[in-house]
């Protein structure tokens, strides 16, 4: 296992910023990109969409807690946290993650693994076909 790095980890703030202004719903996806690892101008509506989707369920405001910034045991460079969401269905959209975090321009990012379990990055270039229609309930005539 390689030594952790010798700087100073993150602050609690430091990473809670990042989720916050992915969560921005007043920032455009593609403004989000330096947020996430990796991320392509291909994941903007993907970002989009991600906060289309906290927007219609009734979980936007939301807010983060970061919690227990260690670097990360498999990846250092990188911070893990364990991140504390509440979301404004108070107790019921309340949860907690583990999140890792890599260092980039003298900042912090999500990192892409994080990113493709939270916010399904790794899908965005393929087009899903839409959800089948669910089949009539049929129905049964009496005396038949």
């Amino acid at each position: 296992m390689a030594a952790p790095p010798t700087a100073a980890l993150p602050s609690p703030d430091a990473l809670t910023d990042v989720l916050n202004r992915l969560a921005d719903p007043n920032v455009p996806g593609m403004n989000k990109l330096n947020l996430v690892e990796g991320a392509t101008p291909e994941n903007a509506a993907t970002l989009d969409k991600f906060i289309n989707a906290l927007r219609d369920n009734g979980y936007l405001p939301i807010s983060f807690v970061a919690n227990n910034v260690a670097w990360s045991d498999k990846n250092p460079p990188d911070a893990a946290a364990t991140i504390t969401v509440n979301t404004a269905r108070g107790n019921s959209g309340k949860f907690t993650f583990p999140m890792e975090f890599v260092p980039s321009q003298g900042g912090w990012q999500l990192s892409r693994k994080t990113g493709d379990m939270l916010l399904a990055l790794g899908n965005s270039s393929v087009t899903s076909a839409p959800a089948p229609e669910p089949a009539p309930p049929t129905s049964t005539r009496p005396g038949g």
